[in-house]
């Protein structure tokens, strides 16, 4: 008797604790960038990640009450983010914008905002905000297009595509409860996904529509691997990169060797979601095709952290950009067939595939913008890695939002950030060699 009440106890103090950490956790969410400043907002979302930590790592405690105040926590973080204005971003206005096209019956990769054309459209509340709007069509493929139609429909405004990015967080959320239970961990690693500071601060309060994409991949893996339809899996992850395309990267996890149909699945689900867009011609890519690489920096290699670091110590050389791009082009095809040709694989190998790929992906190709980080932070729940937590939780790094803020230079900050990454992703791997010898 006196272990049960000694357990019981136990159990109650941890649910306390957990209750605890994620009061300070909504204390932490309540100031804004503004009022703080880049170099203290990067101090609050790091404390952030550290009790997102503490609590996907607490066990021993009734699951369904622990869910309760995860999600709860959750919930009121995002529910203070969604009244947040877009300070960090301008991309959200481009997505109204693009709804409110679509509305009018208007392919929305057809004219640039400033067209004339459009000017009965221009609403005060979202055209003066629009990022390229001189001088780009939209970028976003037709999954995302289709979202931005649907959510304007209800109401054309920011706060309407953000509520809804964050009921697409539910399917995330859902979707990983269910990869948890089939790998068999404790569901209260769900903590890693709905207290992390980038998709409360990213999805909530900017409205990216990563959120989507995100969403959509995890039920794809969900369907595929708890539910045994990998093809309705693979089309789910293929819907995502119709959303933002660096979900394809997923794809290797649910592949089986020479799997043709699988294969020939992904043009399919593409040719179809663009078809209803088709009237512009090759003008359905967008601004991809005229201008983002080149302004971004990609075409001529200065957009890569690893390679930009490489010029400043040796210098620029000759075809150096390809010479990059095939080597991660290479690692990145390295580690998909051996995914795809994995023998006697389990979906938690899966997983950890999956999210390997997805770090190596984004720590080659360095996006500037922290939000295309997002797409890793599921992973911390049902596959978590050190270097996966440094990079989602460092990418708050590249933030350079408040004017006159004194703060290291960007090329510093990535360097950083870089370097902590590969730091980490160094000592998991000694630590992980280390361990095994000690079997």
């Amino acid at each position: 008797m006196a272990e049960g009440v000694s357990s019981d106890g136990g159990t109650a103090g941890r649910l306390a604790f957990l209750g605890l950490i994620g009061t300070v956790l909504v204390g932490l969410g309540m100031p804004t960038l503004q009022g703080l400043g880049d170099n203290a907002f990067l101090m609050l979302v790091v404390a952030s990640g550290v009790i997102a930590v503490l609590g996907a790592r607490l066990e021993g405690v009734e699951e369904r009450r622990a869910l309760t105040v995860i999600l709860g926590t959750g919930l009121a973080m995002r529910a203070l983010a969604l009244s947040a204005p877009p300070i960090l971003s301008t991309d959200i206005f481009r997505y109204v914008w693009d709804g409110i096209v679509q509305g009018a019956g208007v392919n929305p990769y057809r004219y640039v905002p400033a067209d004339p054309a459009l000017a009965s459209l221009r609403a005060a509340s979202v055209y003066p905000f629009i990022n390229r709007a001189d001088y780009a069509v939209t970028i976003y493929p037709p999954v995302a297009q289709a979202f931005f139609f649907l959510v304007t429909r209800a109401s054309e405004s920011p706060l309407a595509i953000k509520v809804a990015l964050v009921a697409c967080e539910g399917a995330t959320v859902a979707a990983l409860i269910g990869l948890l239970r089939l790998t068999g961990q404790p569901l209260t690693r769900v903590a890693a996904y709905a207290w992390h500071p980038l998709p409360i601060w990213e999805i909530a309060g900017q409205g990216h529509i990563d959120g989507l994409m995100t969403a959509l991949m995890m039920l794809g893996l969900w369907i595929a691997l708890g539910l045994g339809q990998r093809y309705a899996g693979a089309g789910a992850i293929v819907l995502a990169a119709l959303a933002k395309p660096f979900a394809l990267i997923a794809l290797p996890g649910l592949w089986r060797p020479w799997d043709w149909r699988m294969i020939g699945l992904v043009p399919l689900v593409i040719a179809a979601a663009y078809l209803p867009y088709l009237s512009v011609g090759g003008g359905v890519l967008g601004f991809l095709a005229t201008g983002y690489v080149q302004e971004e920096g990609l075409s001529s290699g200065w957009g890569f952290t690893l390679l930009r670091l490489w010029r400043f110590s040796v210098g620029e050389w000759p075809h150096d950009t390809g010479i990059y791009l095939g080597l991660c082009l290479a690692i990145l095809a390295a580690l998909a067939l051996r995914t795809g040709f994995r023998r006697g694989r389990t979906p938690e190998r899966s997983l950890r595939d999956i999210n390997l790929s997805i770090v190596m992906l984004l720590f080659l190709l360095s996006p500037e913008f922290p939000w295309y980080l997002l797409m890793a932070v599921p992973f911390l729940s049902i596959a978590a890695t050190l270097p996966g937590w440094v990079l989602t939780v460092g990418g708050f790094m590249l933030y350079d939002v408040v004017p006159g803020d004194p703060q290291l230079s960007y090329d510093d900050r990535s360097a950083i950030l870089a370097a902590l990454v590969a730091a980490t992703a160094l000592a998991q791997a000694a630590f992980m060699r280390r361990s095994r010898a000690f079997r």
